[in-house]
């Protein structure tokens, strides 16, 4: 299992935590989502078929990008 923690600058709100961590827990693979409106930090534990890459490009089209 991988996993990652990292920030994403536009978590203004409650419901932007909700949003991210809905929208990547529906991704096959992914085991784990936690999103927190302080620190504007996620964490996420994947298997395959989910992957790093699938994370960004999700996160990227709900407007949640990863800081780079």
């Amino acid at each position: 299992m991988e996993h990652k923690t990292f920030r994403v600058p536009n978590i203004g709100c409650d419901g932007c935590v909700r949003t991210v961590e809905n929208e990547l827990s529906e991704l096959e693979g992914v085991k784990t989502v936690k999103a927190e409106l302080d620190s504007k930090m996620v964490t996420v534990e994947w298997d395959n078929p989910a992957s790093w890459d699938v994370i960004v490009t999700t996160l990227e089209a709900i407007e949640y990008p990863p800081e780079a």
